[in-house]
């Protein structure tokens, strides 16, 4: 089973790493309105660089496995604010009921389940095939 380890570290880092890399390179060139959209759902505009760094910047450093277990953890708790804050909406439904549409739903369980990949890196580290392991850190 040691054989598959790296190889499939490799793998889940850029599989994991893909949406955050496209997306953040996504709010760059929709700057504005990546920007009102925020203000809409209630999150300050401001934060906007800040979850740009966190996207692309963490992103790339989990796909070429460089200070991953940082990375990987920054990932993971913006997964699950970035879930709660755009996707956990309750909705009023029959007989009074809290309860969540069932696309916001399945995106905030998205969001829950890349945490638990990006934890399991911050366990597993980078692997052989990572900058960190180039520098003696993975």
């Amino acid at each position: 089973m040691d054989s598959i380890k790296a190889p499939a570290l490799l793998a889940g880092r850029i599989l994991l790493s893909i949406i955050f890399i496209t997306s953040g390179w996504g709010k760059i060139t929709g700057y504005a309105g990546t920007a009102g959209y925020m203000d809409a759902m209630g999150v300050p505009s401001i934060l906007l660089p800040l979850v740009i760094l966190t996207e692309l910047g963490a992103g790339l450093a989990v796909l070429v496995g460089f200070q991953t277990r940082i990375a990987a953890f920054l990932l993971a708790g913006f997964c699950v604010v970035s879930g709660y804050l755009f996707h956990y909406k309750a909705i009023t439904g029959t007989a009074g009921q809290e309860m969540m549409d069932m696309m916001n739903w399945l995106s905030f369980m998205k969001n829950v389940t890349i945490a638990g990949g990006f934890l399991a890196l911050v366990g597993a580290g980078a692997g052989a095939l990572s900058v960190d392991a180039k520098l003696g850190k993975a």
